[in-house]
């Protein structure tokens, strides 16, 4: 049955929106005037064949992180108590508080009812839910497992999201702490340097080396200051666009993964992204190549994508994973060691796992470490710059001192 997003008017005169399902727009209309409510435009949210027909293209229908954990998750419980599949997707959208989460979740029961599988249905969606995700409810339903794996993905989703949360507070202090100091150093520079060191202009040449600096500098900032901002922030988007070529972006990550911090936290990164969903698609009954497709899209370096994708191509002409990730992928050693143990034992599902938790404790104390000794280092460099201005100023203070005695 398919779903239908409406405009109404109430008794008030106040308009509401929402989702039905019904047969027909006139049994919608039908239904709402039943409500006391006036229909004003009632449009089928389903997309078939890839045109429009809702009020939303469905290509726009994304959902936040937050949003995929808390619907799998509810989703997961529904058909594990028993609940039928229909019922479970018309329940989740009831008790949504989103009417764009509803309305997806209704197209998707439309779908299902009229015989398409949870995979297919959900496949209208494609940013809502990524290839990890119908791929695993696709393994699920061929396995007749799908509330073992729907459970799989919340703890898959949710897992993601800490994480996510966890790698983000902690950037949180050290961002805004860059922040205050360039947003200090340059109020500084701009508005209390040139008033303090104006009654040094006279003295000229005689002025310490230090202090010719830093009126030097003040003047800059005040000069240019606007475009040196104007200009930075078109380097970024310049850069920005740049790296959407695929040469560039390539050549930039091949250059961020030979740095010594920032390339063992993108490496870190990407092999917590790359097991973690292989585990949870190998778990699920995924093949290994379709699964290899899918963990490789997941990583953020186009390297080590590549890297994985190369793998891939060697596993399919019969070589073994941990071999093919260890001659083509550039991953950390100890991710290999495990998965060749998974292999060997033939418990390779729990294997990944074990690997996925492993990375991701690695990439959190990677962060940590990170942020442990960046924060007194740039206090260090904040304290200096202030220092030099500082000292700018007393010098030809002193130096006055000294000539009247």
């Amino acid at each position: 049955m398919p779903a239908f997003e409406y405009r109404a008017l109430d008794a008030a005169g106040k308009e509401t929106r929402g989702v039905l399902d019904g047969e027909s727009p006139r049994q919608v209309r039908a239904r709402l005037r039943d409500k006391a409510l006036f229909p004003i435009d009632v449009q089928e949210v389903e997309q078939r064949g890839g045109e429009r027909s809702g009020i939303l293209p469905m290509q726009r229908d994304g959902l936040s992180a937050d949003a995929l954990a808390l619907i799998t998750r509810q989703l997961a419980t529904l058909v594990r108590s028993g609940t039928p599949l229909t019922e479970s997707l018309e329940a989740v959208s009831e008790q949504t508080e989103s009417a764009r989460i509803s309305r997806i979740m209704l197209a998707v029961r439309s779908r299902v009812l009229e015989g398409h599988s949870l995979a297919d249905a959900l496949a209208s969606f494609p940013r809502a839910f990524p290839d990890l995700y119908r791929a695993t409810v696709t393994a699920g339903e061929q396995s007749g497992k799908l509330d073992g794996v729907l459970e799989r993905l919340a703890e898959f989703t949710e897992s993601r999201q800490v994480l996510r949360q966890k790698v983000g507070l902690a950037l949180i202090y050290p961002a805004v702490l860059v922040l205050l100091s360039v947003l200090v150093i340059s109020i500084l520079m701009a508005y209390v340097v040139p008033k303090v060191v104006s009654v040094f202009e006279h003295v000229g040449d005689a002025l310490p080396l230090a202090t010719r600096i830093l009126i030097s500098s003040s003047d800059f900032v005040r000069s240019y200051g606007l475009l040196l901002l104007a200009a930075i922030v078109i380097g970024v988007m310049l850069f920005r666009w740049s790296l959407r070529q695929e040469a560039t972006r390539r050549a930039f990550d091949a250059f961020t993964l030979r740095l010594w911090v920032i390339g063992k936290l993108q490496r870190g990164a990407d092999a917590a992204r790359f097991s973690r969903t292989l585990s949870i698609l190998v778990g699920s009954g995924v093949p290994v190549l379709e699964a290899l497709r899918i963990a490789a899209g997941v990583m953020r370096n186009t390297v080590l994508r590549e890297g994985v994708i190369d793998a891939a191509r060697r596993v399919r002409e019969g070589v073994a994973l941990s071999d093919a990730l260890r001659d083509k992928a550039r991953l950390p050693p100890m991710l290999v060691h495990l998965i060749a143990s998974g292999e060997q034992s033939g418990k390779l599902g729990e294997m990944l796992e074990r690997a996925a938790i492993n990375q991701e404790r690695e990439l959190e104390t990677a962060v940590a470490t990170f942020i442990g000794v960046f924060e007194p280092l740039l206090i260090v460099a904040m304290g200096g710059v202030v220092l030099f201005i500082v000292m700018a100023i007393m010098l030809p203070i002193l130096q006055m001192n000294e000539l009247a005695l």
